[in-house]
């Protein structure tokens, strides 16, 4: 299974854990069982058509997925993603 770093925000999707364990062969299928073990998660990170909201950062083991394979990035057992929410905010 592969280890999913939960942001604060997304936390309440998954009773409060930081990490969870995921079985999957690409982001789009961690993501995909992500959300039906922890209903209501998906929609906080990807658009209607699936795709990842371009707010929300994804990291396999320190890399963005967007510099890799996107949402068909592999990923193994002993992988750690990342899911980092953009922040905005703040004065000029």
């Amino acid at each position: 299974m592969t280890t999913i770093r939960i942001p604060s925000p997304l936390r309440r999707y998954t009773n409060s854990q930081s990490k969870v364990q995921v079985n999957g062969a690409t982001i789009q299928q961690l993501i995909d069982n992500l959300e039906a073990e922890f209903p209501g998660v998906k929609s906080r990170l990807c658009e209607d058509n699936g795709q990842i909201k371009r707010y929300v950062n994804v990291f396999v083991n320190g890399e963005e997925i967007r510099t890799l394979q996107g949402a068909d990035t592999p990923v193994a057992d002993k992988d750690e993603v990342s899911i980092i929410p953009a922040m905005a905010g703040g004065r000029a």
